[in-house]
């Protein structure tokens, strides 16, 4: 793949920073490894040879392999940036979700890395290691889908490359949005091309919310390994927003297209200093009650009526994410988990486009969002979160965690005591996390456990602390043995 970012982005964006010196690090290869398959998209050439160590290594063998590497010299950032990238080519984005977690959980993984003590900072990215190559094998089993060369033929000038993009959205049209999406990763910068994908990544209810998922978290680890990658990673976010069934949306009538056809009329009806106005407690209140109760139309209008009779954004946002929570709490499992990773990657996009229209839509089409996880997952009725009671007295963070493992509703108590009283989140944070990369063995662990810990400085202070006691209902107790990527990581890397 030819690509050549210009002076723009690099200036924009930092994306040059770190890439020298890694050629040096990476041991000599013979003619038969560097044989390329023309038709397969290519990567840098500075990262090129070490995806390849992760495509071709046996499982069995990789983390030994990676842990090789890194005791010559190859950096943290070097292997997240291969990580994410031998997903890209390997994995296909449809469904947005399955065997795609391999990528999606690529940020997850870095944020509890970042978040881990110096001792266990390599255990969640030895584990997003080992979890790419049991993705890889499903994909062959599948078909051994392979992302190709862009077409160069098509790909248009820097002029052109927004609107193309934009009427290969509107009309579905795959190979349209594929040339457009690698114009726009050459020529545009890296703000204007995420409000462009926010916008669509939030337009439709497909892949219970993945498809808004891939968009924050593409574009959060972009920033971490450098927008010099983006090219090929925008290309399979394209690709995985495109995702349908049956007939073309652009001439249908879909369910899942329904909320933001309205929403695209609604928001403009909504005042022009929105962002501002005061928190109330009854506003989130009455949010709350919408979302439990109401249709996607009724949350929509509810989020609109508040906004206009002067309410901050931020009580509906109290509002969306304490209903999340709540949903797990009623009834733990996938549906339900989405509403709060879905709630989490739309929180994140409202926060970071600079688009004041496409920041109105990502906050009203996560309210119907919301409404429509309830009715899949049949979520009506259970504990009401804004409303049940601690236990007793102060549990320590022990005892906490050793409750999750058998009763979690009781667990949850205790965690809303512990924090009450303490009013310190950090501890329980801290232990929540550790017990992820000890003993987490799905991706939604990783993405879940990511997610709320960020989401709970997002939410007013006298609501935080029953949100966080929530996530117990996801998070992983002590009584659960370590898995045996913990032991194997840490032989590898001699520590």
């Amino acid at each position: 793949m030819n690509y050549h970012p210009s002076r723009r982005h690099l200036l924009q964006t930092g994306a040059a920073a770190g890439a020298l010196g890694f050629l040096s690090k990476i041991p000599l290869l013979g003619a038969e490894d560097v044989k390329l398959d023309p038709n397969q998209v290519q990567f840098r050439p500075e990262i090129e040879p070490l995806i390849r160590l992760l495509e071709e290594t046996p499982r069995e063998r990789l983390l030994e392999e990676v842990a090789g590497r890194i005791k010559k010299g190859t950096t943290y950032r070097e292997i997240l940036s291969a990580l994410l990238l031998a997903g890209v080519r390997n994995i296909q984005p449809r469904p947005v979700g399955f065997k795609f977690h391999a990528v999606l959980v690529v940020n997850s993984a870095h944020l509890a890395s970042v978040n881990s003590p110096d001792s266990d900072r390599w255990l969640p990215i030895f584990w997003a290691l080992d979890y790419f190559k049991s993705s890889q094998a499903r994909d062959v089993q599948e078909g051994d889908w392979t992302m190709v060369s862009v077409k160069e033929s098509e790909v248009p000038s820097s002029g052109k490359a927004r609107e193309l993009f934009a009427e290969g959205m509107d009309r579905w049209d795959e190979a349209k949005v594929d040339a457009a999406t690698a114009g726009l990763a050459r020529a545009a910068g890296a703000q204007e091309v995420f409000d462009l994908f926010a916008k669509y990544g939030a337009r439709d209810f497909r892949d219970i919310g993945h498809k808004a998922i891939y968009v924050a978290n593409s574009w959060r680890t972009l920033q971490a390994i450098g927008w010099n990658h983006s090219e090929p990673v925008l290309r399979s976010l394209g690709y995985a927003l495109l995702q349908h069934s049956g007939s073309n949306p652009g001439e249908s009538s879909h369910e899942a297209d329904l909320p933001g056809r309205l929403n695209e009329k609604m928001l403009k009806t909504i005042r022009s200093d929105w962002q501002g106005g005061v928190v109330k407690k009854e506003a989130t209140s009455e949010m709350l009650s919408v979302l439990r109760e109401g249709t996607w139309e009724d949350a929509s209008r509810k989020v609109v009526e508040l906004l206009n009779n002067k309410i901050s954004p931020q009580s509906i946002w109290d509002g969306l994410f304490q209903h999340a929570s709540e949903m797990l709490m009623r009834r733990p499992g996938i549906v339900s988990l989405h509403a709060s990773t879905t709630t989490n990657a739309l929180h994140y996009a409202h926060q970071h486009t600079f688009n004041d229209e496409t920041r109105r839509f990502l906050l009203l089409q996560n309210a119907a969002f919301l409404t429509m996880f309830r009715d899949r997952g049949g979520i009506k009725e259970g504990v009401a979160i804004d409303q049940f009671e601690p236990v007793d007295g102060v549990p320590g963070i022990d005892e906490i965690f050793a409750e999750i493992s058998g009763n979690k509703e009781l667990a949850a108590k205790k965690a809303l005591a512990y924090l009450n009283a303490t009013k310190d989140p950090k501890p329980f944070m801290k232990e929540a996390q550790r017990l992820i990369y000890l003993k987490g063995t799905g991706s939604h662990d990783y993405k879940f456990s990511s997610a709320v810990l960020e989401d709970y400085e997002s939410i007013s202070p006298e609501m935080r602390n029953r949100f966080l006691a929530g996530s117990v209902f996801w998070l992983q107790g002590s009584g659960k043995k370590d898995t045996d990527l913990v032991a194997r990581t840490r032989n590898a890397l001699g520590s």
